[in-house]
C-alpha cells in the first residue's frame, strides 16, 4: 500500500469541514440517537442508518466513514467542503467514482474534556478482504481498555511506544508537557501524523523498533500497547506480530521499560503470558522484571489456544473454516502444543522505576468485571505501596480508618438455631471491586479502624475482648493489614 500524505492546507480544510457539518463525537451521538450509537458500537449498523438518512451533510459522513456505505459524488463533494473532491481522491481519503467510498477511516474519539478525530485503515468488514501486511488499526478494545488503565496525573514528558493511529498520544496530551511517539512502520506514523495534525497537536515522532529511536532518553511516563499476539516467531501484521516466538514481546517491554523512566517515573502497558504446563504464570512474568522496580501485573483474561488462534485469525479477515485459515491454524496450535501452552493470559502491567532496596511485585488475577476505569485504581496502587514502604515498620502507631465505599458482606444459611454465617466478605464498591474473605475477629478489627486510636490500641483492646494472646493477634494481624491497605481497603488517617 502506498504511504498517504496529506499537507498542512488539506489537513485544515478537512477539519473545517468536520466542524462545519458537527462531525464529531458529541455531533455523531446526537444525530443517531442513544440507542442507533449503542446499536453501532455492536456492529449492528441498520439503526444508524435510519437515523443518518435525516441529518444531511453529517449524515453523509456518517455514512461514508462510520457505516461504510457507498454515498452519492454529489453528497460527499458538498459534506466535504471546503475540501475539492479530486484532492480527497488522490489523497486516498475517498475512492471510487459516482458512488464513493471512504479510503480510510476517520473516525471521532472523544473522552470527558472534547473530541478528536483518529485516521487509521479500513478494517477487514469495510475492505471486504483481508487486511494488508501494514495495517494500521483502528481504535478497538485494546486501544480503549489501555486508555482507561493509564493514570493522567501530569507529567513533563511522555513516551508513546509503539503509537499506531497515534489515539494514546491524543490522551497523553491532556496531563502530559511533551509527548513523544515511536513506530517501527512507517505507514502507522503517517497516519498517526496525519491524526496529531487534524488535531493540531504538536507530538514528536519518531520511527524505529522498540526502544531504539529514544536511546538515553528517559520519561515521566511510557504508555505502550505492543505487538503482544502470541505464537510462532513471524510477522504477518506490523500492528499485532513482533516476529518474537510467544511472549518475548511482552518479556521484552517490561525487562528495558525502566531503564528509559526517570527516578519515580510510571509505565503502563498491555501485555500477554503464556500459560505453561508445569509453571505458575506469575512466576513467569515476575522473572521478565530488572531490579529497581515496582510492579503490578493485573491478569484480565485467559483464552484458551483455540479459541484464541480463531479470534487473531478473524481480526485479520481471514476465515478459519479456508484451507488458509485451516494451514495457519495448524501451524499455531502445533507451536502451543510444542511449546505446552495450556492458556494466554492477558492484562495490564503498572511499573514504576524506584531506588528501594525491596521493590513490591504483586501478580493478581482480575478477570471479574467492573466498571470504573483502571488507570486511577493504578496510581492509588502505587501511592499505598510508597506508603507501606515508608511506614512498613510503625503499623502499629498508625491511625487507620475504613473508606466509605467498603461494605461488610455477610451470608448466612439455615442453623440449628436460627441463621449461622457461613461466609464474611469485604467489598470495595469503586475501583476493580476487590474482595476479601474475613473472619469475626478482623470484621471486629475493622469496626474500630475510625481513625481515632492506632492499630496498637485497637489490637490490645480486641485481644482483652476476645480472651486471646495480643502477640500471637498481632502477628497475624499486621500481614492482613498491608494487604488491605495496598488493596484500599484501609486508609491511613
Amino acid at each position: 500500500m502506498s504511504i498517504p500524505r496529506f499537507s498542512d492546507d488539506f489537513l485544515a480544510r478537512l477539519r473545517e469541514a468536520f466542524r462545519r457539518t458537527g462531525y464529531d463525537a458529541d455531533g455523531v451521538v446526537d444525530a443517531l440517537g442513544g440507542a442507533a450509537h449503542a446499536a453501532l458500537g455492536r456492529g449492528e449498523p441498520e439503526l444508524a442508518f435510519r437515523a443518518s438518512a435525516d441529518a444531511g451533510e453529517l449524515g453523509t459522513l456518517i455514512r461514508l466513514f462510520l457505516l461504510g456505505a457507498a454515498e452519492p459524488e454529489a453528497a460527499v463533494r458538498a459534506a466535504l467542503a471546503p475540501v475539492a473532491l479530486d484532492d480527497a481522491l488522490a489523497t486516498g481519503l475517498v475512492r471510487g467514482r459516482e458512488l464513493l467510498r471512504a479510503g480510510l477511516d476517520i473516525r471521532p474519539h472523544g473522552d470527558e474534556q472534547g473530541s478528536w478525530w483518529v485516521v487509521s485503515d479500513l478494517d477487514s468488514d469495510a475492505l471486504g478482504a483481508e487486511v494488508p501486511p501494514d495495517h494500521v488499526l483502528g481504535v478497538g478494545h485494546a486501544s480503549l481498555s489501555l486508555i482507561r488503565a493509564t493514570t493522567r496525573r501530569p507529567v513533563g514528558s511522555l513516551l508513546d511506544l509503539g503509537t499506531g493511529n497515534g489515539v494514546q498520544a491524543l490522551h497523553a496530551t491532556r496531563h502530559a508537557q511533551r509527548v513523544t511517539a515511536t513506530d517501527v512502520s512507517e505507514r502507522a506514523l503517517a497516519l498517526a501524523d496525519a491524526t496529531f495534525r487534524l488535531n493540531e497537536l504538536d507530538v514528536e515522532l519518531v520511527r524505529g523498533e522498540w526502544f531504539a529511536p529514544v536511546a538515553r532518553r528517559r520519561f515521566d511516563q511510557i504508555v505502550c500497547n505492543p505487538p503482544f499476539v502470541v505464537g510462532p516467531p513471524r510477522v504477518d501484521y506490523t500492528y499485532r506480530d513482533s516476529g518474537l516466538g510467544g511472549d518475548d514481546a511482552s518479556a521484552l517491554v517490561i525487562r528495558q521499560l525502566p531503564g528509559f523512566l526517570t527516578e519515580g517515573g510510571t509505565g503502563q502497558l498491555l501485555a500477554s503470558w503464556l500459560h505453561v504446563d508445569g509453571e505458575d504464570w506469575a512466576d513467569r512474568v515476575s522473572r521478565w522484571l530488572p531490579g529497581g522496580t515496582d510492579a503490578w501485573f493485573v491478569q484480565r483474561d485467559v483464552a484458551d489456544p483455540g479459541l484464541y488462534v480463531g479470534t487473531w485469525l478473524r481480526d485479520a479477515g481471514i476465515d478459519p473454516r479456508s484451507e488458509r485459515g485451516r494451514a495457519k491454524a495448524a501451524d499455531w496450535l502445533d507451536w502451543f502444543a510444542e511449546n505446552k501452552v495450556q492458556g494466554v493470559g492477558f492484562g495490564f502491567v503498572t511499573l514504576r522505576r524506584t531506588d528501594a532496596a525491596h521493590p513490591t511485585v504483586v501478580c493478581e488475577d482480575l478477570r471479574q468485571a467492573y466498571d470504573d476505569p483502571l488507570g486511577p485504581e493504578a496510581g492509588a496502587w502505587l501511592d499505598r505501596v510508597s506508603w507501606l514502604r515508608e511506614h512498613g515498620h510503625d503499623l502499629l502507631d498508625a491511625r487507620f480508618r475504613v473508606p466509605p465505599t467498603v461494605l461488610l458482606e455477610r451470608v448466612s444459611a439455615p442453623g440449628d438455631e436460627g441463621w449461622d454465617t457461613t461466609v464474611l466478605r469485604l467489598h470495595r464498591s469503586d475501583g476493580p471491586g476487590w474482595q476479601h474473605e474475613v473472619d469475626e475477629t478482623v470484621a471486629a478489627l475493622l469496626a474500630g479502624c475510625r481513625g481515632a486510636l492506632p492499630l496498637s490500641d485497637l489490637l490490645s483492646l480486641l485481644a482483652a475482648g476476645h480472651g486471646l494472646d495480643e502477640e500471637a493477634l498481632t502477628e497475624a494481624a499486621l500481614p492482613l493489614v498491608r494487604e488491605l491497605v495496598r488493596h484500599g481497603f484501609l486508609e491511613a488517617v
